[in-house]
């Protein structure tokens, strides 16, 4: 028997390869993971809420609607006054190019009392103030009514209709005074002198409505962490719109912060570390067999990636809902191919490192949870199609079951059940089906075996099974009997009764090869008569190598060869082996020459084989079958076994061997019980 307790020694080679595997599935994992904080719902006013509670996760301001903002800004610009300077410099510059003009070539048109009457008209014009026209209309169309006009450090309020536009300002120099022809003056082009001194000062308005703006209220009040928001079935109304409206912007703003990404980050490795740490400590402490199983560490940290890798996809690009991704395939996966507490752990870790794609995960693992057990423990072995069906039904009703009692604890009208999360389930239970395919493209990639495939191979019209029964039909029958021994003392200590039947019936093929040659199937001629000891023990050592041969022309799975190479282990042909020594009783005898080229088995299932097979082959030479021989033969046999130290590699424990024989006596009774004989009819 093996011990499990036993110190293997450290080594620096299998440290960097668990680290290399563990570094390889955090960052593909973490990569795929949301890193923004989005904003995952869709809602609108008047409609009801279809999620979950919804719970505030940080403080956040309640901000107005666009309405609300815009009325107050419409009230602030009603009121807001540009800042405007008064250029002394271009009246001063106007009047002298005036007076320049008129020296030059005005003087021949109009009088001196003509200039003095424009030199006083456009002083007044100037110390009203003159705008462009482009600026009053622009002034107009935002509805500014008044400007502050800065003059010596001192603003002073007034309308728009105060000031001249150029052309205002032109018309009345044209018409200040009757006593002027008004043709003389045109003559002039007085336009020239008139421009506008009115200057905008864009630094001292931008600066004023600045803190116009800043003094506006953008909220109108706080939602505080934990506080509910809505829950499920809830009408939104106007206040939970802006609350919601509100919500989805302070995600947007979290998203865009660089320090928040980096924490984000952060926080999404430690996570997914300590899950995929705890689950390699797992492995190591309890399957540490697993490590020495590429295959086995293969599947497992493929399924370990690939679910959370699609569940952040899906999430991130909002393709679906996360119910039909069919996880309860996860468990059946894995219990099909390595065991239920296996299959109960990597199920667990899956699923956690999953919820972290969601904001409000606890419905999602509670689902996931139960559902994962429901399948583990509805498709213990499968070997049917319609079991994949069965348990399809069962996980689909868990989910139903599960979330109805959810509903009913949050909702009191169930005309607001949320019919959508069933049509998910449906839609789940169908994906399930595809375990099936699945399963048989996974054991041609990783080297296993699923039952299917044993219960395939169990078919008595196998080829290879054919051939035999026609060819060495003792060997056959032999099969037959030991697949049936060996059966039901794997269901009596727990192990994979099916894995043993199966390779019960094919552990002995390499006997086609030379039937004659083994007595179940000789009639009446006995071949090794004629043949030394040595030369016998090689033919029938040889049944094993010729065995793995028609495995591998047959492409028999390596768990069947496996069979064929441990049923007789390292043991000898203690037949020719003994015969030979009582000849050669003074020669020293080389025991390699009669011994099995084999290994000793290293699973329960290959040691109960060997026990099967050596049991049922010595029962058929008993000269009578009672209780005390039968007993005899069966503990005589197996502790011989235990002996030879056959089982030191292999985990069955003493308790195991004693159920083991157990069962072999109550089934040999059985099968050679005495019957009675029956009277003739006397004439």
């Amino acid at each position: 028997m093996k011990s499990f307790g036993a110190n293997n020694g450290f080594s620096y080679k299998d440290l960097l390869y668990k680290g290399l595997i563990f570094i390889v599935t955090v960052t593909i994992i973490v990569y795929f993971l949301p890193k923004e904080g989005k904003f995952n719902y869709q809602f609108d006013i008047n409609t009801p809420w279809k999620y979950g509670l919804l719970q505030a996760s940080f403080d956040f301001p309640i901000y107005k609607n666009e309405k609300q903002v815009k009325a107050e800004e419409d009230s602030i610009m009603a009121s807001y006054q540009p800042y405007y300077d008064l250029d002394r410099n271009i009246e001063r510059n106007a009047l002298a190019k005036l007076r320049e003009d008129y020296s030059k070539t005005l003087k021949q048109q109009i009088g001196s009392a003509y200039l003095r009457h424009i030199e006083r008209t456009l002083k007044e014009i100037y110390a009203t103030g003159v705008m462009s026209g482009n600026e009053l209309n622009q002034l107009e169309e935002d509805s500014t009514h008044h400007i502050l006009l800065v003059e010596q450090n001192v603003a002073t309020s007034f309308p728009i209709s105060h000031f001249y536009s150029t052309k205002t300002a032109y018309e009345h120099l044209l018409s200040a005074d009757t006593a002027y022809s008004k043709q003389a003056l045109q003559a002039c082009n007085l336009n020239n002198y008139i421009l506008p001194n009115i200057i905008y000062d864009e630094a001292k308005s931008e600066s004023s409505l600045e803190d116009l703006i800043s003094n506006i209220s953008w909220a109108n009040g706080y939602v505080l962490n934990g506080q509910k928001i809505i829950d499920r079935g809830e009408i939104i109304d106007e206040n939970t719109y802006n609350i919601l409206s509100s919500l989805e912007k302070e995600w947007a703003k979290r998203s865009d912060s660089i320090q928040e990404k980096r924490l984000t980050i952060a926080g999404q490795v430690l996570f997914v570390s300590l899950f995929i740490f705890c689950f390699m400590c797992y492995l190591e402490l309890f399957r540490k067999d697993f490590y020495d199983r590429k295959g086995n560490l293969s599947l497992l940290f493929i399924l370990i990636i690939f679910f959370p890798v699609l569940s952040s996809i899906i999430v991130e690009q909002n393709l679906a809902s996360i119910y039909i991704i069919p996880f309860a395939m996860i468990p059946i996966i894995v219990r099909i191919f390595l065991d239920s507490r296996t299959a109960f752990m990597a199920h667990v870790a899956i699923i956690l490192l999953c919820s972290i794609t969601l904001r409000y995960p606890h419905e999602f693992i509670l689902l996931q949870l139960l559902t994962g057990m429901a399948a583990i423990f509805s498709l213990r072995e499968l070997s049917q199609r319609s079991q994949l069906f069965r348990t399809a039904f069962i996980i689909f009703a868990s989910y139903a079951l599960l979330y109805f009692a959810f509903e009913l604890i949050h909702e009191d009208d169930l005309t607001k059940l949320n019919t959508r999360m069933y049509i998910y389930f449906a839609i789940n239970g169908v994906l399930l089906l595809f375990a099936y395919p699945l399963l048989f493209a996974l054991e041609k990639i990783f080297g296993f075996t699923s039952n299917v495939t044993l219960v395939e191979l169990s078919n008595i019209n196998h080829p290879l099974l054919r051939e035999m029964s026609e060819i060495a039909p003792g060997t056959f029958q032999h099969s037959l009997q030991m697949s049936n021994l060996a059966a039901e003392a794997a269901n009596r200590i727990g192990a994979k009764s099916q894995l043993v039947r199966t390779g019960a019936l094919y552990h002995d093929i390499g006997k086609l090869m030379n039937p004659a040659f083994f007595t179940e199937n000789q009639s009446g001629v006995n071949p090794h008569k004629s043949l030394s000891y040595e030369q016998s023990a090689q033919v029938i050592i040889n049944h094993v190598t010729d065995g793995l041969k028609l495995a591998d022309k047959h492409n028999l799975p390596k768990v069947i060869k496996e069979f064929i190479n441990t049923h007789h282990g390292q043991g000898l042909t203690k037949y020719f082996y003994i015969s030979y020594k009582n000849e050669h009783p003074n020669e020293e005898v080389d025991a390699e020459k009669f011994r099995y080229p084999g290994v000793n088995p290293f699973t329960k299932e290959q040691a109960i084989l060997m026990m099967a097979d050596a049991v049922e082959a010595a029962s058929r030479s008993l000269s009578e079958y009672t209780e005390e021989s039968i007993g005899g033969l069966v503990d005589k046999i197996i502790d011989s076994q235990v002996a030879d130290g056959f089982f030191k590699e292999c985990p069955i424990t003493f308790k195991d061997i004693a159920q083991v024989k157990a069962l072999f006596k109550e089934k040999l009774k059985t099968i050679y019980h005495t019957r009675i004989t029956y009277p003739e009819l006397k004439k």
